[in-house]
């Protein structure tokens, strides 16, 4: 594949290992996560490897931070091919009226207005070069209601609506928007969701599973740049689940 540069949202979990998987495609990256230390490391272990990356430390909730991000990334690599918009948190599992006002406005400037943020300064920057590709990251939780989840899911419904509608904007302009939409994945996240992979919760949830397994990182990480290629050219506002069967059964 021909050198083509990208940013992705590291964190841990999807985010390195869509990372490494950009990486070894022949992406240049630039690596962002608000923890200045994780994505140090992160960007140094991917130039040990013989690829060519940085790391930023910016909070994608402050736009002044995002922007800096895009400007460094377009300063260092002349231009932005593809992005990976994939910083996201959850929340204790509480229905509606348990949920505080401060919790669901945590949840949603971090999931949503990140994205927002993320895309706008992409966008911009695509717009200028005539080209580019964007995925988001959603959730099985954007595509169906999930128990003690209103927050959370709001958010990741907002992400594919979003995605959908900018896709349509700026189809025509040589940019295609999607989403990908992981279902239970053995992540950091996973680990918060089943209570440090209590074995009780962990055995009903892979019950859950039609596939028989939670994913793995490296599956959501193929998905994202199979949809960041010339591959995926003619797939525009698609919302792509990678969540081994659940939302078919």
């Amino acid at each position: 594949m021909e050198k083509w540069h990208s940013s992705p949202e590291l964190a841990v979990g999807i985010g390195q290992a869509t990372a490494e998987a950009l990486a070894e495609a022949g992406a240049s990256m630039v690596l962002a996560d608000r923890d200045e230390e994780t994505i140090g490391k992160a960007a140094e272990g991917l130039r040990a490897a013989g690829h060519n990356t940085i790391g930023v430390a910016c909070d994608v909730t402050d736009t002044a931070q995002v922007e800096a991000m895009i400007e460094r990334a377009v300063s260092t690599y002349g231009r932005l091919d593809a992005a990976f918009n994939n910083a996201g948190v959850n929340s204790e599992a509480a229905a509606l009226l348990e949920t505080s006002d401060n919790e669901f406005e945590r949840v949603m400037n971090v999931n949503l207005r990140g994205v927002w943020n993320c895309m706008k300064g992409e966008l911009r920057q695509m717009m200028a070069q005539g080209s580019g590709a964007i995925v988001n990251c959603s959730s099985i939780g954007g595509l169906k209601g999930s128990r003690g989840r209103s927050a959370y899911s709001a958010s990741k419904h907002a992400v594919i609506g979003l995605t959908r509608s900018a896709a349509v904007d700026y189809a025509t302009k040589g940019i295609r928007i999607n989403v990908v939409c992981p279902g239970m994945i053995n992540t950091p996240m996973a680990a918060f969701v089943t209570k440090k992979y209590d074995p009780e919760i962990m055995r009903r949830m892979v019950a859950q599973e039609p596939i028989g397994r939670f994913g793995e990182p490296e599956e959501i990480a193929a998905a994202v740049v199979w949809l960041c290629s010339p591959a995926a050219s003619f797939i525009v506002g698609h919302a792509m689940a990678v969540d081994g069967g659940i939302l078919a059964s």
